[in-house]
């Protein structure tokens, strides 16, 4: 990579793990001295990560992470269990014994995880469950788009699993009715149903968390 991509890729991973967290500024002459870089492919890779979102330009403040838009973010985790449930779907036909017993040892470690409060342990393997399941999706554009919007969406999930534990728990038991039914072969209605419901409730557990944050305030 150059230096350009460089910086890119170090200030991207660092948005998605949370190091930088929605409305951290970014610095320019501080991030060059600390990649070792001048301002220039700094400069470049900010407005990169602008114009897919990850950025956002403020007056008098200069370049912060996106801050968190709640009713966009509620928007895309909607069409995101539109698509997460039809992948779902789309897939059980092709899953295998040898997926079903992943599926079910992902689980069992991600319970573990979550109680433990290891959240960004939770978090991998969350995505790690799902993608068990995506793998087996014929639609190979539908697993490539849900892969875009899951990215923009992490951080917000290991928040929620974070500030509300029985969310990540809830999570867990969700998932093992999912995978019973596709054990079972269950109909397409019943699967896409049953995992377009599971991103919707992660919507709910996030609103209630709102709710109770201003009524604390």
């Amino acid at each position: 990579m150059n230096k350009s991509e460089r910086a890119y890729a170090t200030m991207r991973r660092r948005i998605l793990v949370g190091t930088y967290e929605p409305g951290h500024r970014l610095v320019l002459d501080a991030l060059a001295r600390e990649m070792g870089v001048s301002p220039v492919p700094v400069r470049e890779a900010l407005r990169r990560l602008e114009a897919e979102g990850w950025v956002v330009y403020t007056r008098n403040v200069g370049a912060q992470v996106a801050p968190i838009d709640d009713e966009r973010w509620e928007q895309e985790m909607r069409v995101l269990a539109i698509l997460e449930g039809n992948a779902t779907a789309l897939a059980a036909p092709h899953m295998r014994p040898a997926d079903f017993r992943s599926l079910g040892d992902i689980n069992d470690r991600l319970t573990a995880a979550v109680e433990h409060a290891d959240m960004v342990k939770a978090s991998k393997l969350n995505r790690a469950w799902h993608r068990v399941i995506y793998a087996r999706c014929p639609n190979a554009y539908l697993v490539q788009v849900i892969g875009e919007t899951q990215e923009r969406m992490d951080a917000i999930r290991s928040t929620v699993f974070a500030r509300n534990p029985d969310r990540g728990r809830e999570s867990v038991a969700e998932h093992a009715v999912i995978l019973q039914l596709l054990e079972r072969s269950a109909p397409f209605e019943e699967i896409e149903r049953a995992a377009r419901k599971h991103k919707v409730r992660t919507i709910e557990a996030v609103r209630s968390l709102t709710v109770k944050h201003e009524t604390a305030i």
